[in-house]
């Protein structure tokens, strides 16, 4: 049984949340890691600086139909990550993002239960075709919660991520539509689907 938790526009608290989160080296070095500054690397957006953002900046990022961004949240009201959602329209595909930035909560399947909901919102609600994500080597819990998802190796992609300056390798994994229904229903405990 997975825990239950919901996906929400994301807020300025939110945002100060995530910069606080990717502060941890440890939080930060299972997403993408410090620029050569040391500064924590975020996707989509800089968080020291939509947390000053204007209106219409924010607006600009943070509603934008080609990057879904949303706050994860436990059904108590807490907020424990965040997930992206980079569309390409014409293709009908999506590439995603999950952070879970609660460590205590890793390894209890909040992430994979987020990565459902985000799924959901890809194939349903957008009627994407396919959803990829692009993995670090060095993940092992993110590669075997996107397995157990269903998703598939499609490549292999050299130098990707820099963690600790050192370059590393990632997995280029996806999903389609008709694979996802399949399993979502087995993992959710349907096993005639």
């Amino acid at each position: 049984m997975f825990p239950e938790v919901q996906l929400t526009s994301i807020t300025r608290v939110d945002v100060a949340r995530v910069e606080e989160w990717l502060n941890d080296a440890e939080v930060n070095s299972s997403w993408y890691g410090v620029d050569q500054n040391g500064i924590p690397l975020h996707i989509g957006y800089s968080p020291h600086e939509m947390r000053q953002a204007s209106d219409d900046e924010w607006q600009q990022v943070f509603q934008n139909e080609d990057r879904k961004i949303l706050s994860v949240y436990t059904r108590e009201g807490d907020h424990i990550g965040e997930g992206q959602l980079v569309i390409e329209w014409p293709l009908l595909e999506a590439q995603l993002f999950l952070l879970v930035g609660r460590k205590d909560l890793w390894h209890h399947h909040y992430g994979t239960a987020a990565l459902i909901l985000l799924l959901d919102e890809a194939f349903d609600t957008c009627q994407l075709h396919r959803v990829w994500v692009d993995v670090p080597e060095y993940n092992e819990h993110a590669l075997e919660m996107f397995r157990h998802l269903g998703f598939v190796l499609e490549g292999h992609l050299r130098g990707t991520h820099r963690k600790n300056d050192e370059w590393y390798d990632s997995m280029a994994m996806g999903l389609l539509s008709d694979e996802y229904s399949r399993r979502r229903a087995r993992v959710l405990g349907n096993p005639a689907a």
